[in-house]
């Protein structure tokens, strides 16, 4: 039964379907190397088939995804529609609304401003705000932390307390910039003690709203305009934006009822950014995801860095660390995203250099279409 509630970017690590996407990394051993044309041919020709079925069994208003191997397209495809009630289709180019997986583009900046001498991983998050905003009061007990334990999500800041109802009703009607939003943010929570202790994993969006708001405290710009100039210029990202997709692409759904994006209510607040905000079509996204396993855009040791969890622990940077899979040759990295009306999910498998995503524009029905997608896209990359 579809839901008409509303509510904050869904946990990626709680959703019931991860299951099954924990199973499908359990499957047999991948070749070295992508075997011939004629093989690509049967990989795409059975996800494709997958897709199909997947599609008419769950009923999501529109699903689509789309698998990379060493940069380049394997295959890709797209079934139903842009909007219930409507006739146009969705296509292979069109935009969809990343939710969480905004995280680790969020992650990977910070570490694009470190490569750039304009932040730090190690430095004392007292220092950081110093120099972010030396006029902001910082609590005490804040004083052992830095910037890698909110982007792991073990500084002890918890949603509950500062992503709630009222929160959601005023940060819509702010008209303040939002930069001044987020940063009346970080001064409410660090004014404060922290919730919770360090070390302790508690997923939240207000770790990286936090993060970005330090960065755009650090460097004068908005979180938004350093995505523009630091993630999608240099990687040739065209068609990313944040908030709904806008103009003739497809829209997301609350429940049966398609939300109109020029309506106003069809994302979380704009000050969410960093935590879930962000869009873009499947070409350019797998720009960014590709970019993630290959040394470039960022230094290897920013890569290893930004995908490798603390021992002991599951959760990387804006990744969840599934662990080692024999049909990856190596670690394999998860995470999925929604603010209720869309849905994604995306697994990355660097040493064999492979990359998959499912997304939906009806998070109601498109979450578990995209959670059992995914093993059958990954089993069809591994038939031998």
């Amino acid at each position: 039964m579809k839901k008409n509630t509303r509510s904050l970017a869904l946990n990626p690590t709680a959703h019931p379907d991860r299951r099954l996407v924990l199973a499908a990394a359990t499957g047999s051993a991948v070749a070295a190397m992508m075997p011939s044309v004629a093989r690509a041919r049967d990989v795409g020709n059975a996800m494709e088939e997958a897709l199909a079925k997947v599609f008419e069994a769950e009923k999501p208003v529109a699903l689509a995804g789309r698998f990379w191997k060493d940069g380049q397209t394997v295959w890709q495809g797209a079934r139903g529609l842009r909007r219930a009630g409507g006739d146009a289709a969705v296509t292979v180019e069109d935009v969809w609304h990343l939710g969480s997986n905004t995280k680790a583009i969020t992650a990977a900046l910070w570490a694009r401003l470190v490569e750039q001498g304009r932040a730090q991983w190690d430095r004392p998050l007292t220092q950081v705000v110093a120099a972010a905003f030396p006029d902001m009061a910082v609590h005490e007990a804040w004083a052992d932390r830095t910037v890698e334990d909110f982007l792991r999500h073990r500084a002890g800041l918890y949603d509950t307390r500062h992503i709630n109802g009222l929160w959601l009703m005023t940060a819509r009607a702010d008209r303040k910039p939002l930069t001044e939003q987020r940063r009346a943010m970080v001064g409410r929570i660090l004014g404060a003690a922290p919730d919770g202790p360090r070390g302790t994993f508690q997923y939240g969006n207000a770790n990286y709203i936090l993060v970005g708001a330090l960065m755009e405290g650090l460097t004068g710009q908005s979180w938004e305009d350093l995505m523009r100039a630091e993630v999608f210029a240099p990687l040739g990202i065209a068609t990313g934006g944040f908030g709904p997709p806008p103009g003739d692409q497809p829209w997301g759904h609350n429940g049966e009822r398609p939300v109109d994006p020029a309506g106003g209510g069809g994302d979380n607040p704009p000050a969410l950014g960093p935590a879930g905000t962000a869009h873009m079509a499947l070409e350019d996204y797998g720009r960014f995801l590709n970019a993630m396993m290959s040394p470039g855009w960022l230094s290897q040791d920013s890569l290893d860095k930004l995908l490798t969890p603390l021992e002991g622990e599951e959760y990387a940077l804006g990744w969840i660390a599934m662990g080692r899979r024999g049909w990856a040759s190596g670690p394999v990295l998860m995470h999925s995203g929604s603010n209720t009306m869309w849905f994604a999910t995306a697994v990355l498998a660097p040493a064999v250099q492979q990359a998959f995503v499912t997304v939906a524009n009806d998070a109601a029905q498109g979450q578990r279409a995209c959670s059992i997608l995914i093993p059958q896209m990954i089993a069809a990359s591994t038939a031998s």
